[in-house]
């Protein structure tokens, strides 16, 4: 086989000519270059490696000139001052340190019963769309949104309250109050649940509707007139009328006892101060499956078959617990605040009658 000529063009690397001819660079002792010995078939190996790594290059080159979103780009300014160094970044003169991440993720929190304990009245397919999908969603959201916020950190239910903004929701407000409300949901209901409730909470439902039949007609009335997607409720009042973050639903009713409420979208009590009880979730997505459009059917078997008393009555508990702490706060400071107004001494004022004189004059 008759060997190359040294002058001869090679093509093949992109519609590049290489040539036999090319010299290594002189050698740092200032000998004489030696020539560049490839054979044709060595060169030809080369052009897939030579293609693949021209690929990498463009990919890599694509990557980098993606945008990462801004905290102004996630819509809430207010929350993300981008004046102030990063969380990772902050310190003495300014040195990058490694934060514990994880720490700081909020995580998607498993139902307290096997995804298939609630059969045959919520199937197991059922639950683990509306709960492996929705929800975690919103969890990978919130997470996306509050990094280098000021909500990084906050408890989940300070920060729908947070996030709320009186009533001009910041973007995170939806996730955050999905997770929170989905939470609730799933500790709602319990395996083999149902039945009536007894003790306090069904005192106070007796006391507050008439009876447990005309709460359960009250819920079911809530639950069946959302228009569109959102949330029933069962929850305790015991705030006065001014909540100072939103419209309340109720502004005729007595405080210190239960009442009836629906919402849209992620709404929920807390946003009025009160204390949630019970949640039925209304998204058509938390009953498609198993009940196509039959929502009346889904919310009968929610408080037939599925709900847990002994839950709302321990949530009543606290509820009660936590009113009554917040009275005598309330009183303590009426108290302090009379003994102060009391012990002020009146300030005594003096006419000087002679520098009226004489301005008169």
């Amino acid at each position: 086989m008759a060997a190359a000529s040294v002058g001869a063009p090679l093509l093949g690397l992109g519609g590049a000519e290489a040539t036999l001819s090319r010299l290594r660079p002189p050698p740092p002792g200032g000998h004489e270059s030696i020539p560049l010995r490839r054979s044709a078939a060595a060169v030809a190996a080369s052009i897939p490696r030579r293609r693949e790594s021209l690929r990498s290059a463009e990919r890599a080159s694509v990557a980098s000139s993606r945008k990462t979103p801004t905290r102004a780009m996630l819509g809430f300014p207010s929350l993300c001052p981008t004046s102030l160094p990063s969380r990772q970044s902050r310190g003495r003169n300014n040195v990058r340190r490694r934060a514990p991440v994880a720490a700081a993720l909020l995580e998607l929190k498993p139902p307290p019963y096997p995804l298939d304990a609630l059969e045959p009245h919520l199937s197991r397919e059922a639950v683990e769309h509306h709960w492996g999908r929705h929800q975690r969603s919103h969890v990978d959201c919130l997470n996306a949104a509050i990094a280098g916020t000021q909500l990084e950190g906050m408890e989940l239910e300070d920060m729908v309250v947070a996030a709320y903004n009186k009533g001009d929701p910041h973007p995170p407000f939806v996730h955050a109050a999905q997770i929170w409300n989905h939470d609730f949901f799933w500790q709602s209901m319990k395996p083999g649940g149902g039945g009536e409730p007894s003790g306090r909470l069904m005192e106070l439902i007796e006391r507050d509707f008439g009876s447990y039949e005309r709460m359960i007609k009250e819920l079911k009335h809530a639950a069946l007139t959302q228009f569109g997607s959102g949330w029933a409720w069962l929850a305790y009042k015991a705030n006065r009328l001014e909540v100072g973050n939103a419209v309340n639903p109720c502004p005729s009713e007595k405080d210190n006892k239960l009442v009836v409420a629906k919402t849209p979208n992620a709404v929920n009590p807390l946003l009025w101060d009160y204390s949630p009880l019970l949640a039925i979730d209304v998204w058509e997505h938390a009953y498609y499956l198993d009940y196509e459009n039959r929502r009346a059917d889904y919310v009968s078997t929610f408080l037939d078959k599925l709900v847990s008393w002994e839950v709302v009555s321990s949530r009543l508990e606290n509820a009660i617990n936590r009113a009554t702490e917040r009275a005598k706060v309330d009183e303590k400071r009426r108290q302090d605040d009379d003994v102060e107004a009391t012990s002020r001494k009146p300030v005594e004022m003096y006419l000087d009658s002679d520098n009226d004189d004489s301005e008169t004059e």
